[in-house]
């Protein structure tokens, strides 16, 4: 057991040690904060100003002038810093072909034909643009808007209904939500809070896949190296082929668990006294979360880690793992994928059976636990037990695996060769 707590520890080291390091596990949490912090300072202000945008339009109903001229104006009133200049409004379409000139000699951002029949009948708002800018996403749907405010504020004033009574009508009743605790508890919840609280499970799975998936390559890039630089050669003369695996995967536990922490740590804090005290958002974390996302964490990682380690020992070069890998890897994605329909409905069918595959286990499972409604305990404990049953199993796999592929070189053993391995085993 010594031996591989001896190479646990200098698999540990040899990683922390590296700047690279110690400046990735610095520079995240910094810039986590700082992006929280310069959206929280920005939000106001983000669209910002950008130069005046000019068109023109024909309103060939010949009956709206007064009220796309009034459109435009109240519009730039309210956006001073977003002005969109209408240069010349035509009633006819006589100078078509001259706007439709400027636009394609950049003097015009984009022009529009109203049709005559756009009041009574089923005319249409024609936009002709010279191809999309960004800076103009906005524009075509903005003009669109203001053509379709005056054409309603016509409509009314044929049958004599003053658009402010419309507007009124129209009106939205202003909502919010309460939620209710125990006995005659209940609080006000903000938008921002139902925004957040959407998004917490699948922070924390993200967290959960960074540790496992993320830092699990090292894993490989490791056993690939060291095979090929026959240091492993030197390693295997003191100890076994289980006991190098298991202190290899052991202090790269270590180590994830020591990022994982870290990040988790910051990123909780800054959401907790950073963004939650900027937009008065209250964050409430199930208190059996964390407890629970360290059980999965360490299971998962023994599991996915013992998975490398096999993958690792039988190939040569970077290359071969990646394509190996290729398989694995979508099957981790599919989880961050699925996330949106697996919180709406954490209770659900496709939930539970992806929360008994166990190299999916732990990314299900923390999703579910972070949602509401949260799995039973019944079901948690199950899914603890049989990723717990799971990594000896697989740990006993890739250990015979890794006996004979380690010492291996030149050309990687196809399936039917592995498989004669672990017989033979």
């Amino acid at each position: 057991m010594w031996k591989i707590l001896k190479i646990a520890q200098r698999e540990y080291i040899d990683v922390v040690k590296t700047k690279t390091f110690i400046i990735s596990m610095l520079m995240t949490p910094a810039i986590i904060g700082i992006v929280i912090f310069i959206n929280s300072r920005t939000q106001r202000s983000i669209t910002g100003p950008r130069p005046p945008r000019k068109v023109i339009v024909a309103d060939l109903s010949n009956q709206l002038t007064d009220e796309i001229k009034d459109s435009f104006e109240q519009y730039n009133k309210s956006n001073p810093q977003r002005q969109i200049l209408l240069q010349e409004l035509y009633n006819d379409a006589n100078s078509d072909e001259s706007a439709k000139q400027k636009v394609r000699d950049d003097q015009l951002n984009a022009y529009f034909i109203l049709d005559k029949d756009s009041i009574e009948g089923k005319g249409k708002i024609h936009s002709f643009t010279r191809g999309t800018k960004i800076a103009d996403l906005d524009l075509v749907s903005t003009v669109e808007n203001l053509l379709n405010t005056s054409v309603v504020n016509r409509r009314c004033e044929l049958q004599n209904v003053s658009p402010k009574l419309l507007a009124e009508l129209r009106r939205r009743v202003p909502s919010e939500t309460i939620e209710l605790g125990s006995a005659s508890e209940q609080k006000d919840v903000k938008k921002g809070e139902q925004a957040a609280k959407m998004m917490m499970p699948f922070f924390f799975m993200f967290m959960m896949f960074m540790g496992i998936f993320g830092m699990g390559q090292h894993m490989l890039t490791s056993v690939i190296e060291e095979k090929n630089s026959r240091v492993i050669e030197v390693l295997l003369s003191a100890v076994s082929t289980f006991e190098l695996m298991a202190g290899k995967i052991l202090g790269l536990a270590g180590i994830s668990l020591t990022v994982i922490g870290l990040w988790s740590a910051a990123s909780i804090g800054t959401a907790y006294y950073g963004a939650a005290y900027w937009w008065k958002i209250n964050l409430d974390l199930p208190k059996e979360l964390l407890p629970y996302f360290v059980i999965y964490f360490i299971l998962g990682f023994l599991l996915f880690s013992s998975i490398l380690a096999g993958i690792g020992s039988i190939c040569n070069t970077l290359k071969e793992a990646q394509s190996l890998m290729m398989p694995i890897s979508f099957l981790f994605i599919l989880p961050m994928v699925a996330w949106f329909n697996l919180v709406q409905n954490p209770d659900g069918l496709l939930a539970r059976v992806l929360s008994f595959i166990p190299p999916l286990t732990p990314l299900i499972m923390t999703l579910r636990l972070a949602a509401t409604p949260a799995p039973s305990f019944l079901e948690v404990l199950a899914s603890i037990i049989l990723l717990a049953v799971s990594v000896p199993v697989v740990l006993w796999v890739a250990a015979k695996i890794f006996r004979t592929g380690i010492l291996m070189y030149g050309k990687r053993p196809g399936l039917r060769e592995v498989l004669r391995w672990l017989k033979s085993a």
